[in-house]
């Protein structure tokens, strides 16, 4: 990236940063006779006390900003909306650290509940669960697509097998209740699956790019569609409302109309909405948008400098690279040309790195669960996005694409146990620490082939010496006997005939009938000392010798990747 493009993005972020709360309350288009349009402050005003609210978008990208701040000026000003459910399924929280977002409305006595497949950035809400203010609930993305699809259709519940034998599953663990609440879950056993609910929704709220002046409404140039479809025709099957804010207003173009007039309630045009974090919708970067065929090195430069401006990507040593190459070489063994692949965040993002500078990214197919096929998924701040993609469609249809087509999942790991079962949705006590499950199950419950990529031990320190792995500094093993919270089931996925393999420092492990076998070690690991003592784990050890991780794999001299 030269010196200019550097400035001109630095410039971009900065502008950001001083300007990420921008937003007019009052803003109306002019010159439009349609009562449909109004300013954000008058949509606010109808959002009904208890209704069940739902608000689509996923991490940084897509965000209905606007609503969320007219919500909550709304309450401080008049104490209503009062006691209403929240329910989103892609995270949509900042930590706290950017305005915006769905923090904005996590208010003692705005919501009463909220239900979500990933919790984990969303530190306002879990705050108040922890103070006993919420009653906060999660289960699977995936299955809350296809519940929003069934909603549409005029049905109540539907029955799945993902989530079986892991704490959605009322016989194993909690069920969909995370915490502050005594009230029935959403999920309850029905004989060999699960049956599923969530409340009816009465207003779906979401961002979108563009209008007509009739309120029919146009996707183009979005960098998602997540749920905004489905959760709109749910919300209309409810008899309740569809508030939308584009970002602009267009000419009629009836090829194009993503949501037609008659299926929108409310329209709040904001000129300030982002297309994701830090991009304005109006100034949106062709890169995320469904065909572009941008320079893809020049665009991954481009994220990566956004992303250091940020502080949003962790710096990588030799250890986690050599983990990373790991990763990509198991992965090589068992996809094939063609292959469907999510990619999880964290350490797995740098498994798909590697993919590419491999260069075996034409050979394969990368999807997100936010709906985007093909393309390269974008890191950091502007996970759940992917450089230029080949299409973008809802969340429900990729979830149904998924369960038929998904060859690999890359994901990572809190913790594993003797079973072969993770833990990715708790971290530790309370709300605070809880991640929740975002659309793993469903990835897992698909997957022909599981790759889980994490860390052997938290707080550990290790180094590379002459290709051999070092122990400075040794800490809690993640692998256990039995993880604190089942998100994926080790017995199921043997059932179903899964390949599983765990992708560690010290080596790689598969999930065998016998349990969990060590396929490879690292150079430099002491299998007694390391791995049989160091961990509450029961390993399975092959006959004879445990091969070693190659060289080139360890050091990254020579390394390459084919297809086996």
């Amino acid at each position: 990236m030269n010196p200019l493009h550097k400035l001109q993005m630095l410039a971009q972020v900065i502008k950001w940063r001083m300007t990420w709360d921008k937003k007019d309350l009052d803003y109306r288009v002019r010159g439009i006779d349609n009562p449909k349009f109004m300013s954000p402050r008058e949509a606010a005003k109808h959002i009904p006390d208890n209704c069940v609210l739902f608000t689509s978008g996923m991490a940084g990208n897509t965000r209905p900003s606007v609503i969320y701040w007219a919500i909550r000026d709304r309450f401080l000003t008049e104490q209503h909306p009062r006691g209403i459910t929240h329910v989103t399924v892609g995270a949509q929280g900042s930590r706290g650290r950017v305005p915006g977002t769905m923090e904005e409305i996590a208010l003692d006595g705005l919501c009463e509940r909220y239900i979500g497949g990933h919790l984990e950035t969303a530190k306002a809400q879990l705050k108040l669960a922890d103070q006993g203010k919420l009653k906060l609930h999660t289960m699977a993305q995936g299955i809350q697509c296809f519940l929003l699809e069934a909603m549409a259709q005029g049905k109540e519940y539907i029955e799945h097998t993902t989530g079986v034998d892991t704490f959605l599953d009322p016989r194993v663990g909690t069920g969909t209740a995370v915490a502050a609440t005594r009230e029935p879950g959403y999920s309850e056993a029905a004989g060999d699956k699960l049956r599923y609910r969530l409340p009816k929704i009465d207003v779906a709220a979401f961002t979108i790019p563009a209008c007509d002046r009739e309120g029919n409404l146009y996707i183009k140039g979005a960098c998602l569609h997540t749920e905004a479809y489905y959760s709109a025709l749910a919300a209309k099957a409810n008899g309740g409302i569809v508030m939308a804010s584009p970002a602009m207003v267009i000419e009629k173009d009836p090829a194009n109309i993503f949501l037609p007039a008659d299926k929108v309630d409310i329209i709040c045009v904001h000129p300030y909405n982002e297309q994701t974090g830090s991009v304005a919708q109006r100034k949106a970067w062709k890169m995320f948008t469904q065909g572009a065929h941008e320079d893809l090195e020049a665009s991954i430069n481009k994220l990566r400098y956004a992303n250091q401006i940020l502080k949003i990507t962790p710096l990588r040593g030799e250890v986690e690279n050599s983990l990373a190459r790991m990763g990509a070489n198991v992965f090589t063994r068992y996809a094939k040309r063609g292959a469907n692949i999510v990619v999880g965040v964290g350490l797995p993002e740098e498994v798909s790195r590697l993919i590419y500078q491999g260069g075996l990214f034409d050979q394969v197919q990368f999807i997100s669960e936010t709906g985007v096929m093909g393309g390269l998924p974008a890191p950091g701040i502007f996970f759940g996005i992917q450089i230029n993609p080949t299409k973008i469609v809802t969340s429900t249809e990729i979830f149904h694409y998924c369960y038929k087509n998904l060859d690999v999942a890359l994901l990572g790991l809190l913790e594993a146990d003797s079973q072969g079962n993770v833990n990715v949705s708790k971290r530790g006590e309370g709300a605070i620490n809880y991640v929740g499950p975002g659309g793993f199950p469903d990835f897992c419950m698909a997957a022909k082939t599981i790759i889980f990529v994490g860390s052997w031990m938290a707080h550990s320190r290790m180094r590379l010496d002459n290709g051999t792995l070092i122990f400075e500094k040794r800490g809690e093993c993640k692998f256990k006997d039995k993880v604190e919270e089942v998100t994926f089931s080790g017995r199921q996925a043997l059932k179903q005939g899964k390949n599983v393999l765990y992708v560690t420092n010290v080596g790689v492990f598969k999930l065998t009938e016998e349990g969990m076998t060590l396929m490879e070690v690292m150079p430099g690991v002491d299998i007694r000392k390391d791995i049989l003592d160091g961990c509450p784990m029961k390993v399975v050890l092959p006959k004879g010798e445990v091969p070693l991780v190659r060289t080139d794999v360890v050091t990254g001299k020579g390394f390459r990747l084919s297809f086996d």
